[in-house]
């Protein structure tokens, strides 16, 4: 079964930055789309950024201009570089697999990210 492990998580202030990474395992990564999703306290979860197994993005209205979405298809990895960040921005940010071919998907454990002063 398909292993996400998110890491990069942490405290920063306002306007500054973190990378989250996420690491995949136990499946063909290449054939997944891959997201970041992030969640607050009695929130819903929310799709912040998304990438196709081509590269092609997607991103939340709230994060474009501000955040990236990568991956790199030889370390069987996803990241999401994150600038400018804002207070609004503290949640649980989880990473998501969606097979392109099964639709079957897969969550890491989620990630801490607070932006505090």
């Amino acid at each position: 079964q398909v292993q996400l492990v998110e890491s990069g998580g942490g405290l920063v202030q306002p306007g500054g930055s973190l990378r989250l990474s996420c690491a995949f395992s136990k499946g063909v990564f290449n054939m997944y789309a891959m997201g970041w999703y992030r969640q607050t306290l009695g929130a819903q979860r929310e799709l912040v950024a998304l990438i196709t197994p081509s590269g092609s993005t997607n991103y939340a209205d709230s994060v474009k201009g501000r955040f990236t979405i990568s991956r790199d298809n030889a370390k069987n990895t996803v990241y999401l570089q994150m600038n400018n960040l804002k207070l609004e921005d503290t949640a649980v940010y989880s990473c998501n697999g969606r097979s392109t071919w099964t639709k079957n998907e897969y969550w890491g454990q989620g990630t801490q990210v607070t932006v505090a002063s």
